[in-house]
């Protein structure tokens, strides 16, 4: 399960519905894990740039990373995901987000616009394989 805080949800909604028609993409920080690797708490979201500048593919600023980097440094934070909005399909891992998944403990947060309302789902990829995961909003 990843603990999301009500302001960084609601930034990453408001970015994807901002960003439409095209895909927005992001990081999120939080409290490092006790037992090493990534946390399950996403205490922030950083707003990146999709450079791809597509409707159906992102790719991270590098400069906004190292920002969110820095910043999550600064608070004893640390990444431990990504964001990025469908536009047009199910919020569900496309075989380009499994290819470009870059680290098995990161949560990998999609937000989709295909429907009326906004649809939120969390994923873990690890070594190719999806498994979903629970969103509890603290």
């Amino acid at each position: 399960m990843i603990e999301i805080s009500r302001a960084a949800y609601a930034e990453m909604v408001s970015q994807a519905l901002d960003e439409y028609p095209l895909e927005a993409c992001g990081l999120i920080a939080g409290p490092p894990s006790t037992s090493g690797g990534a946390g399950d708490r996403a205490a922030v979201f950083y707003p990146c740039t999709n450079v791809a500048e597509s409707a159906r593919v992102y790719t991270i600023d590098p400069k906004g990373h190292l920002r969110a980097e820095m910043d999550a440094e600064d608070r004893d934070f640390e990444i431990n995901g990504v964001v990025h909005s469908h536009t047009h399909s199910e919020p569900y891992p496309s075989p380009t987000d499994v290819a470009a998944a870059p680290d098995a403990s990161w949560h990998y947060v999609i937000v989709s616009l295909k429907r009326e309302g906004p649809e939120v789902r969390s994923y873990r990829i690890i070594n190719g394989e999806i498994a979903s995961e629970p969103i509890a909003i603290v």
